[in-house]
């Protein structure tokens, strides 16, 4: 059964994604009745979904469960991309089952080797929330050295909002926090009363009003692939291309290597960056032993 946290959840995405909408995008008439809020009404959305506007009331105020047919129904009618449906999916608790809590994650050890035999790509293992489990010297001379980080604060989205030197390192700070945000978002869906995950959001959400703002517009969003802009205090501009490898022995365990086009001015720019961590002797994590 579905925690009634999960359903809470659920309402609030759903009122966040039809305030997005104008009848016009999803094929209504546009009336003269003067709206109050933004977005459709939840008769409009009922009627899309073909439900009564009361069954689509209890949805958003958490009252009610949705099957998977009306969650398509509703993923179509509010024009919900991939990682949005998925989204939607798991606070109904229709993919997966929500996971047993877990103590502490420790690197898995094939990541681990594959993240010591890397000395010319950046990369690092995230864990569950965007824990840092690990990572390579690269990594650490290109972000920040990790290791002077208490274990508990290594925490990407935790680094990015409350390390001022990020907000001059990315060339578009509030597109990759953003971002950073909806897939916070995504990984709350898997496990919404982790208290850990719990504890991060309200910190975040009180250090910095983006963040707060961010959270509550409910976007979501997978590790994938994707291309960043840093303004690196020593090598200068670099453009990275970003690729997420899932362990298959913990799917909660994800590798992230940045890479540049070989023969390009970022490729030439790493190489000297990972000169200059063996000269500095920019830590990586520590070994599994």
């Amino acid at each position: 059964m579905t925690g009634k946290a999960s359903l809470n959840e659920l309402g609030e995405f759903l009122k966040k994604r039809r305030s997005g909408l104008s009848p016009r995008m999803v094929g209504l008439p546009e009336n003269s009745r003067t709206r109050r809020v933004p977005g459709l009404r939840r008769e409009e959305v009922a009627q899309l979904a073909n439900i009564s506007t009361d069954y689509y009331m209890r949805l958003e105020q958490g009252r009610m469960q949705a099957s998977a047919p009306l969650l398509e129904d509703l993923a179509r009618v509010l024009r919900l991309d991939e990682d949005e449906r998925a989204y939607l999916f798991q606070l109904a608790g229709k993919t997966t089952a929500r996971p047993r809590r877990r103590g502490r994650q420790k690197v898995q050890p094939q990541l681990q080797r594959l993240l010591d035999d890397l000395t010319s790509t950046p990369a690092l293992v995230q864990g569950r929330r965007g824990d840092i489990l690990a990572w390579n010297s690269l990594a650490a001379a290109l972000v920040t050295d990790f290791s002077r980080l208490p274990e508990k604060h290594r925490n990407y989205p935790r680094i990015q909002f409350t390390d001022p030197a990020m907000r001059t390192l990315y060339a578009d700070w509030e597109a990759s926090a953003q971002i950073s945000v909806a897939q916070l978002r995504m990984e709350a869906a898997k496990c919404p009363d982790d208290p850990r995950l719990i504890e991060l959001v309200g910190e975040l959400s009180m250090r910095d009003a983006q963040f707060a703002q961010w959270w509550g517009d409910h976007r979501v969003a997978a590790r994938t692939v994707g291309t960043k802009t840093l303004n690196h205090p020593v090598v200068g501009e670099l453009v990275l291309d970003w690729d997420t490898l899932t362990a298959s022995t913990d799917p909660d365990q994800q590798l992230t290597v940045w890479t540049a086009a070989p023969d390009s001015p970022t490729h030439e720019r790493l190489r000297i960056l990972a000169s200059w961590a063996a000269a500095q002797q920019v830590p990586a994590s520590p070994s599994l032993s």
